[in-house]
């Protein structure tokens, strides 16, 4: 689709709705939201650019295939949920910093986790969409 008030809308959406996602990411290891709800916004700001201006040029701004996100959160919620069974405690147990970091507040292995979950949750939602798209072209 070649419409210059979408393009002109997505470049000023897609830096938005990518800056919510990790509002809602951050926010989510105190409150609702989290990992699956900040990586479907940040699906959604990706797909709005696919539209936009099409899907090889969506996939060029990523740098990765989407299929390397969905490996990198496997494994950065598989760490975070491992990790206390290294210092004795039961799988999943959260382990948190003392030290509390300005804007995002106390870290610890539950913020991983919802990391990983974001990841995952992009690469699995962008690598269906994508496919899809690029199937029918």
């Amino acid at each position: 689709m070649k419409s210059v008030i979408l393009q002109t809308a997505t470049r000023y959406m897609h830096p938005i709705l990518l800056l919510f996602s990790v509002f809602l990411l951050l926010r989510g290891h105190y409150f609702p939201g989290g990992g699956f709800a900040g990586g479907l916004v940040a699906s959604i700001a990706f797909v709005l650019h696919s539209i936009a201006y099409g899907t090889e040029n969506t996939l060029k701004i990523l740098h990765f295939n989407p299929m390397a996100f969905i490996t990198a959160g496997l494994s950065l919620s598989t760490l975070s949920m491992v990790l206390p069974v290294l210092f004795g405690y039961p799988v999943m147990t959260g382990l948190w910093l003392d030290q509390s970091f300005p804007v995002i507040g106390m870290v610890g292995t539950s913020l991983f986790f919802d990391i990983g979950v974001y990841l995952v949750v992009v690469g699995v939602v962008l690598t269906i969409l994508f496919t899809i798209s690029l199937e029918t072209h």
